[in-house]
């Protein structure tokens, strides 16, 4: 019995089953009467009563939803539509094409459960058309993902087809700034582009990338993506391809695909395999066209615990002691890329409780963690670092998070707030943990306030982790010992890790990466020595003498640990002098 999905929407799963023929009204009340001793789905009872099968109740669900079900019997994925969805969004989304329309680019596609609907949005913006959705036998879906999608298709075989495709040899008849927008937008919609784009950003994410980098020059086009710290280059697609492929990405992040002589930045939400994945997108006008960066801010690989930042016991418990400061200034600091945002977030999960009320001005908003407020800075509207701090200490804050001190203004306010009863988070780029003091000093700041405030710096680098599949023990030269001011009879016990290169790590030898800390405090004697402008060189050997561990050091350890290898920490840390 068919029946029209709206005349269903929204109406009890019994009064769904009963129009659709499939049960009694007693039959009904008798598992409404079960129902009240077991804590069971009503549909599960009349499927355990032999009322009904669960195709029937799944049929019944797709009605709730105001969704049409399929059985999909014998049904066939016809031969021109099997490429409409790439192979990797199949099975990721569990979904299957059943009809496509080239003119409205309108598609039809059969999911499991009525409540995909992360699937249909993603879709969505994945294909750049309309998505139509009906719920289907799961088993039937599952066989014919089984039939027509098992193959892995790779971003090769795409590249491949498409430099022998004559449309995409006519895409570069005419040069890139003379393409109009009708045949930019037909380019950006075209079904091999989109399938391309998504196999890249599925594999990157597969890879846990952290960028995607699309980028032109006058005779190629590449693409890159940055693992741990380091950027691997794809098989480059044809060089007409860019605008394409740019346009695309403008498309799914809302930004103005005729605009192309100006920066832009957008985002782009998507779920990959369960995960909620973010895709800041920064478009860069360039000499060959447009440069396009994706940073992939992928929620479930972010680590947001202290425990597994990397910090040595002795550390944790200084580290810990800092953050559990009723007032002062802790600042972390490092070069781009190296952590401290996500040290300060693990800093911030573990103070993140009831009782605690947490702020933070961040440029930009890099993961929403709940029971945090956080505020973007916007330069356009001038809401800057500094606005933002003023209007927090009205807000009756604990702990405060300032994502960068930029400029005097804002290491000023940081300095009332801490005086005033505040903890106070922020980064600074400095080379190592005592610089960071000069350069608060630079800045303009007066040292009594400086001394007043600022409890600890903590400066850190990310080197990457020996692949644990390949890892390998051998004796290091001579050389490779004098990089790192060693002899050989200082390290005659140590042993000493390296990755031979295998499939989970692409061949590199390492897989992950590790932080490196070297963290300050500050007694008496240190704020002494602001007080008379001491050195940077003075303030790190009282430092030392503390029991300061510095960065080269920390790297050591990890090296005789055999996380890491001598060449990474050679190259993220500095020799002492």
């Amino acid at each position: 019995m068919a029946l029209d999905p709206s005349e269903m929407k929204g109406r009890k799963l019994g009064r769904v089953l009963t129009k659709l023929g499939k049960v009694t009204r007693d039959q009904v009340h008798e598992a409404l009467a079960i129902q009240q001793t077991r804590k069971v789905k009503l549909g599960q009872l009349l499927v355990e009563l032999n009322y009904c099968t669960e195709r029937d109740v799944l049929a019944a669900l797709a009605g709730q939803a105001g969704m049409s079900f399929e059985s999909l019997d014998g049904f066939d994925i016809p031969e021109d539509i099997r490429d409409v969805i790439p192979a990797e969004s199949v099975r990721s989304y569990e979904v299957i094409p059943l009809e496509y329309n080239k003119t409205s680019r309108r598609i039809k596609i059969a999911m499991k459960t009525p409540d995909n609907f992360r699937a249909v949005d993603d879709l969505r913006l994945l294909l750049g058309g309309n998505v139509d959705a009906v719920v289907g036998d799961p088993a039937a879906i599952d066989a014919l993902i089984k039939k027509y999608f098992s193959k892995q298709e790779s971003i090769t075989d795409v590249v491949s087809e498409l430099a022998s495709d004559e449309r995409v040899k006519n895409m570069g008849a005419r040069g890139a700034d003379s393409i109009d927008i009708d045949s930019l937008m037909e380019m950006a919609g075209d079904n091999q582009v989109i399938k391309l784009l998504n196999l890249v950003l599925l594999q990157a994410i597969k890879d846990r990338a952290s960028d995607i980098h699309f980028e032109p020059f006058e005779n190629e086009f590449k693409m890159r993506y940055r693992i741990d710290g380091v950027l691997y280059e794809m098989v480059p697609p044809p060089k007409q391809l860019g605008p394409a492929i740019t346009s695309r990405v403008k498309v799914m992040a809302n930004l103005d695909i005729a605009e192309r002589r100006l920066p832009q930045d957008g985002r782009i939400e998507l779920t990959i395999g369960g995960n909620p994945v973010d895709l800041r997108v920064a478009v860069l006008p360039t000499m060959w066209g447009e440069s396009v960066v994706m940073r992939v801010l992928d929620r479930s690989n972010v680590e947001l615990s202290l425990d597994r930042l990397g910090l040595r016991d002795d550390d944790m418990t200084t580290f810990r002691r800092l953050i559990r400061k009723p007032n002062g200034i802790v600042v972390v600091t490092g070069p781009t890329g190296s952590g401290k945002t996500t040290t300060l977030y693990a800093a911030l999960a573990e103070l993140n409780d009831i009782e605690t009320k947490i702020l933070t001005a961040e440029d930009p908003v890099e993961y929403d963690i709940d029971g945090l407020c956080q505020c973007q800075v916007n330069t356009e509207t001038g809401t800057t670092f500094a606005k933002l701090l003023r209007s927090f200490l009205r807000q009756d804050p604990d702990v405060i998070l300032v994502g960068e001190i930029r400029d005097l203004e804002t290491a000023q306010i940081a300095v009332q707030a801490s005086l005033t009863g505040h903890l106070v988070l922020s980064t600074l780029h400095t080379n190592d943990a005592p610089s960071s003091v000069v350069r608060m000093l630079d800045l303009g700041l007066e040292s009594f306030l400086l001394t007043a405030t600022l409890e600890g710096v903590v400066a850190q680098r990310l080197v990457r982790k020996v692949c644990a599949n390949c890892k390998e023990f051998y004796t290091p030269t001579e050389e490779e010992l004098m990089e790192l001011s060693l002899k050989p009879e200082d390290v005659r016990s140590r042993r000493f890790a390296r990755g031979k290169g295998c499939d989970r790590c692409n061949g590199s030898g390492y897989k992950g990466r590790l932080a490196l800390y070297e963290l300050m405090t500050l007694d008496d004697e240190a704020r002494e020595m602001i007080m008379k402008n001491a050195s940077t060189a003075l303030l790190k050997h009282h430092a030392r003498k503390r029991g300061m561990r510095v960065l080269r050091e920390s790297g050591l350890m990890a090296i005789y640990d055999g996380t890491t290898t001598i060449d990474e920490v050679v190259r993220e840390t500095l020799a002492d002098e």
